[in-house]
């Protein structure tokens, strides 16, 4: 005898294929799941890269803005060293100067000193030619301008020390 149920045959390849496919269809529910959480992570972290990189942005432009101050006031504090150390070297050179002048004045006051002593002693004398006189005279002549040419010679050693620092 035949099948006497010919639809049943038929339905169980089908029922097998709907029980075969409810795994599938639950490991494809699964995946899309898994992918969802992955794309929201995803999602996240680039949200969290793009914070990092605009508080990272926001610090370099902080750091830059106060170097670049640091630099500024440093530059500023320089050019007033610089200014000062040039005052101090003027003042430094005319206070030079000055007691060049006045060891001058005082060693030629202490020359004439002594040639008016001995032109007063001579006198005394009763005006006797001393060849000792004409000696000291010559010398402290001799001695005032070897002294005039070393102040010329240190007064142009001077003037290329200013050049030379000027350029600096």
């Amino acid at each position: 005898m035949a099948n006497p149920n010919p639809t049943s045959s038929a339905v169980d390849p089908l029922s097998s294929a709907k029980e075969n496919l409810k795994p599938m269809n639950s490991r494809i529910s699964e995946l899309k799941e898994s992918r969802t959480e992955l794309f929201n992570r995803i999602q996240s972290l680039k949200q969290d890269l793009q914070n990092w990189r605009s508080k990272l942005d926001t610090q370099v432009k902080i750091y830059r803005d106060e170097l670049g101050e640091l630099k500024k006031s440093l530059n500023v504090e320089v050019e007033q060293l610089r200014s000062e150390f040039q005052d101090l070297r003027t003042t430094l050179q005319q206070q030079q100067e000055d007691v060049t002048a006045s060891l001058k004045n005082f060693g030629f006051l202490q020359l004439q000193g002594a040639v008016k002593d001995e032109k007063a002693v001579k006198d005394e004398k009763g005006n006797e030619e001393d060849p000792q006189d004409s000696k000291i005279e010559a010398s402290a002549e001799i001695s005032i301008e070897a002294d005039d040419v070393e102040d010329t010679k240190n007064e142009g050693h001077e003037k290329e020390t200013e050049a030379s620092t000027a350029k600096a």
